[in-house]
């Protein structure tokens, strides 16, 4: 067991000491602020911010942040000489790490940037290019995980009998379910209408398609459910599926949740992979919405859901995570960016939300999202040969650091056809190279 010297303990240092000495490095540790009972202390001992006392100890300069109790304009420090850039280097040279790696961590996991005034894009969401990780240019480098690994070399170097639990590289597919169906089970109204558009269009193409599939003649481009499974199950993977059970509106289009076709698939994706809401564009500010929406799924499965994604990755900090746990979400997969791959929180690890505006840590568990197809495509403007490389490049990133990669897919992008066509290929590539 680690002890950990701290000479006054805050909620900040207790929730970074749990994320990368327990969470990170799988140790047991105890926190205290009497210097007494820490230098009696036989076995491993870590001093954050204290004075230094020698040499059977692993000295961790603090910088100020985990003591604080409030929330100011900050940008950190940042040392950018070695491999990975540190946050927060030690200035004094007493450090024997060189910079905080508590903090750093803290810094980033808690997304503690999203708490200050920022410019929203058209979607009211905290955009890439305003983070501090895209503009140093590390986004793609889930450097918590490397701030971890730092701390286990510095451990094992003052403590060489020291013991950590192994890491295990893991794969998530998920797919977000914003249309079930193009055609099917759409009800007359919404028939006649799409009917009504493909011809004001001149469509003749897809009116012809809406009546074979709505005949039975045809398989609805959307699902692409089957194809789906069989290859989750080839490459033994457990999938999460969020599905959409909003009221229709501008950015809410899915088929109705009173819809029998959509009851079925969700009744089915369910026997085969985790089932989670996708909750709506217009309950990402509004409670009740979102309340009504986790009813609507929990009925048609007649369980409590535990798993959700925001539609649009519309993610408010806190407010959005607040509305989740009110509503006794216990798993949220939101923590990335529509307009860029890479690492939003800084880690491929999956990690307990602090809640900066009430400085407490949560019970709610975040999976941070590593790449979406859309964002490859629509933002990057990538084809299909590219976005398999860069792809396999975060897989890479992931894999080194023995995390969690998540990915992000709809069951439309699958259907391999229009604007899609080739991108069945780039997603099997990256299931076979994630697990071999």
């Amino acid at each position: 067991m680690i002890l950990v010297y701290c000479p006054k303990i805050s909620s900040r240092i207790l929730y970074s000491l749990e994320l990368l000495l327990e969470t990170h490095l799988g140790l047991d540790w105890e926190v205290t602020s009497d210097r007494q009972v820490y230098l009696r202390h036989m076995g491993p001992r870590i001093n954050y911010g204290g004075v230094p006392g020698g040499d059977e100890e692993l000295f961790v300069g603090a910088c100020g942040l985990l003591s604080e109790r409030h929330i100011r304009p900050l940008v950190p420090q940042l040392d950018t000489s070695g491999e990975i850039p540190n946050l927060f280097p030690d200035s004094r040279g007493q450090c024997q790490m060189g910079y905080d790696p508590f903090a750093a961590a803290f810094y980033l996991v808690s997304r503690y940037e999203e708490y200050l005034p920022f410019q929203k894009d058209k979607f009211g969401r905290f955009e890439a290019r305003e983070g501090f990780a895209f503009k140093h240019g590390f986004l793609g480098v889930p450097v918590v995980d490397h701030y971890a690994a730092h701390l286990k070399t510095a451990l094992k170097k003052a403590f060489p009998s020291l013991q950590f639990k192994d890491r295990e590289f893991r794969f998530i597919p998920t797919i977000d379910v914003d249309v079930a169906y193009a055609y099917r089970g759409r009800g007359g109204v919404r028939t006649l209408f799409g009917s009504l558009v493909s011809l004001s269009r001149l469509d003749f193409d897809g009116l012809w398609q809406r009546f074979r599939v709505l005949a039975g003649l045809e398989k609805d481009p959307f699902d692409t459910y089957e194809w789906q499974l069989s290859l989750h199950k080839k490459y033994g993977l457990k999938a999460v599926y969020f599905f959409l059970c909003g009221d229709y509106g501008p950015y809410d289009r899915n088929i109705s949740h009173y819809s029998a076709a959509f009851q079925k698939l969700v009744m089915q994706i369910s026997d085969y992979a985790i089932a989670g809401l996708h909750p709506s564009f217009a309950s990402g500010t509004d409670p009740e919405k979102l309340a009504v929406e986790i009813r609507r799924l929990s009925n048609i499965l007649h369980r409590e859901i535990q798993f959700s994604r925001q539609h649009y990755l519309k993610l408010s900090l806190p407010q959005t995570y607040q509305n989740l746990i009110r509503n006794n979400i216990g798993n949220d997969f939101s923590m990335g960016f529509a307009s860029e791959p890479g690492f939003r929180a800084g880690t491929c690890t999956p990690f307990y939300f602090y809640d900066l505006d009430k400085e407490t840590p949560t019970n709610l568990k975040v999976f941070p999202l590593t790449v979406m197809e859309g964002t490859l495509k629509d933002y990057k403007g990538f084809g299909p040969e590219q976005a398999t490389r860069r792809i396999r490049e975060l897989l890479v990133e992931v894999k080194k650091c023995r995390g969690t990669f998540i990915s992000l897919w709809h069951n439309d992008s699958l259907g391999n056809t229009g604007r899609w066509e080739g991108w069945q290929a780039v997603y099997e590539d990256m299931l076979e190279f994630g697990t071999t």
